[in-house]
């Protein structure tokens, strides 16, 4: 979010209380409905955030530090997988690329059209 650091704290706070309320939501939600026992969604939030702990782990110390490595792979190149992490906010980044080969395919377009 253009180097705003308070501003960024504040919104993955935000994101992740939000992701907790409702994960917390959806476990009262299945025992109300009588979906599940409380026993069957305690074993389920315990097999949900080891799963996520563990994946998680996997991402950040096995493969990020391979990932330069890993996209220039032929199935990487396949799959349309590339390295973004020097890009500091790749939303941005996507924008004005995508709207700097818009313009360019129209100006492309109203040449051809004039010849």
């Amino acid at each position: 979010m253009n180097n705003n650091a308070p501003l960024e704290r504040a919104m993955r706070i935000l994101v992740l209380t939000f992701c907790w309320f409702t994960s917390i939501l959806v476990c009262i939600s299945r025992i109300y409905l009588q979906y599940h026992s409380l026993a069957q969604v305690y074993v389920g939030a315990i097999v949900g955030i080891c799963t996520g702990a563990l994946w998680f782990i996997f991402i950040h110390f096995f493969l990020t530090p391979y990932f330069p490595r890993i996209v220039t792979w032929k199935i990487s190149e396949f799959l349309l997988l590339r390295d973004t992490t020097l890009i500091p906010n790749v939303l941005w980044f996507e924008y004005t690329v995508t709207r700097q080969e818009a313009r360019a395919r129209s100006r492309k377009l109203i040449s051809m059209k004039s010849q």
